[in-house]
């Protein structure tokens, strides 16, 4: 495929983009520099709506600018219905999840975990967060440098060194409250671009919005129903899709550092779930927008656009971007897909950074780091994390790698989910005690990757991952005796001293 000239204007545009978010790490350096608590959590100065945005622009990665049109080009919007169980998320982190940190003054998440089961536990997974968040970093830088050098003739070696360097620089400046206004300006930018993409591919395409309607209800867009459909198929999938993505999006929520981290930044609890209303709500336009968008491209490429013989069509999203939007207007939305994963990266590498400090540095090893300040060992930390995820993602382009929806889907049900089991065990249970968690855990992750290597759908994995946590770690706690103060760490077990702030 011969691959288009990016321009002058639309690099401006992109290189004005990146300078931004620059001036914005800078704009924090003095404020994060004064203590842990102003570099992890801003000293819970942040408002919930720009709290709300820092959580969208972290959960709504490139992955989604990407990956998510591409299916849904290529099949329908099945996978829309994951979407709305946000909405069974919400109340339980609203009810139970957000109280408990925010009561218990943690700084990340896994500090909990110690309280009510293990120091082992809370170590194990917060070692588990930062080995699947280098990973996870290493995907989202990769995708936005597939999206350019799939239309250039840019280096994709030099692209990727250039995004994780301006991710790693902004996120040692900056810390947490640096992040979170950068992932609000980021926030707008992904959903301005996409809006773009979706209304400027409707107006390209002939026949306009007749003819994408009558596309939608003829492939079958919503829901691929066809000829040989069998309804119990239907039966199978959507509740498979729903529950799969719970497990996902609970993890994401309630266990995953990079979010729970947000909601430990505004001034109380009650500010804590506006953000988290805000996020699910805005959640909600990744299906008119991300899914329409993929519908979109579909009907243009029908009935209007033709892409190259042997076409990949992981780069359906910029290759419509470069050949379709004027100049300067590409560079905009291209931008846009930078940001998706910059907010993405810019989060992990100050959870990582977090996890290092508060759940090792500190817990483990306070005095033999006493030369540095925890401040800058933070910034190390980031330093070095960031450079290993742009190393991953050289790896990523040497390989040609491209099944990035599939790897991250598995990576977290393996991995991810059965983390949050241990956070349902803790806060719902009290039966439920640390060597039975403990082998539980073990239990989970050997059940998932059995599941895993047989082939089974990630989605199941996931739900596979939460339940053989909650149930296993259970029944094998009712072989031990329950050693540890539960005493405000379940929702059984709260006292009437313990009030929301």
């Amino acid at each position: 495929m011969d691959k288009a000239s990016f321009g002058a204007l639309n690099w401006f545009m992109v290189i004005v983009y990146l300078g931004v978010m620059l001036l914005v790490g800078a704009y924090f350096t003095k404020k994060s520099s004064e203590s842990t608590d102003a570099f992890f959590k801003a000293n819970g100065k942040v408002p919930s709506w720009a709290a709300g945005l820092s959580v969208y622009a972290t959960t709504l990665s490139s992955i989604t600018f990407m990956a998510v049109p591409e299916r849904s080009f290529l099949t329908d919007w099945s996978y829309a219905v994951g979407t709305l169980t946000i909405f069974l998320i919400i109340p339980l982190m609203a009810k139970y999840f957000i109280p408990f940190f925010r009561r218990l003054n943690v700084t990340t998440a896994y500090e909990y975990l110690e309280s009510r089961f293990s120091v082992t536990l809370r170590a194990m997974s917060s070692f588990l967060f930062i080995i699947y968040h280098l990973g996870r970093m290493a995907v989202v830088i990769y995708l936005p440098v597939l999206a350019v050098t799939s239309v250039t003739d840019i280096n994709p070696f030099l692209i990727a060194a250039i995004v994780g360097l301006l991710c790693i620089i902004y996120t040692f400046l900056g810390g947490i409250e640096g992040v979170i206004w950068s992932d609000a300006i980021q926030a707008i930018i992904l959903l301005a671009g996409a809006f773009l993409v979706v209304v400027i591919g409707i107006s390209k395409v002939d026949g306009g919005l007749g003819t994408l309607l009558s596309d939608t209800v003829e492939h079958h867009k919503f829901i691929s129903v066809g000829k040989n459909f069998n309804a119990s198929d239907l039966a199978n999938f959507i509740p498979l899709i729903f529950i799969g993505q719970f497990a996902n999006t609970l993890y994401q929520y309630a266990g995953s550092q990079d979010v729970v981290q947000r909601f430990l930044t505004t001034k109380s609890i009650k500010e804590a779930v506006k953000s988290l209303w805000m996020s699910g709500w805005l959640s909600l336009s990744a299906i008119p927008l991300f899914f329409g968008m993929g519908t979109v491209l579909f009907s243009f490429y029908t009935h209007t656009g033709s892409l190259p013989e042997g076409f990949n069509t992981s780069a359906i999203v910029p290759y419509f971007i470069i050949t379709q939007l004027p100049a300067g207007l590409a560079g905009l939305v291209i931008a846009a897909i930078f940001a998706a994963a910059q907010s993405t990266i810019s989060s992990s590498l100050n959870a990582i950074s977090s996890c290092f400090v508060v759940d090792f540095k500190q817990r483990f090893f306070n005095k033999s780091f006493k030369a540095i300040s925890d401040v800058w060992l933070a910034r190390w930390v980031i330093i070095i994390s960031g450079s290993l995820s742009t190393l991953i993602t050289l790896y990523f382009i040497a390989g040609n790698s491209s099944s990035t929806w599939d790897i991250f889907l598995a990576v977290s049900g393996m991995f991810g989910v059965p983390v949050v089991g241990l956070f349902v065990l803790g806060i719902f249970t009290t039966k439920a005690n640390a060597r039975g968690a403990l082998l539980g855990f073990i239990t989970s992750v050997i059940l998932s990757f059995l599941a895993n290597n047989a082939n089974m759908s990630a989605l199941l994995v996931a739900v596979l991952a939460l339940l053989a946590t909650v149930v296993f770690g259970y029944l094998f706690s009712l072989l031990f005796k329950q050693t540890n103060d539960l005493n405000n760490l379940t929702i059984h077990t709260l006292t009437s001293d313990s009030k929301e702030d």
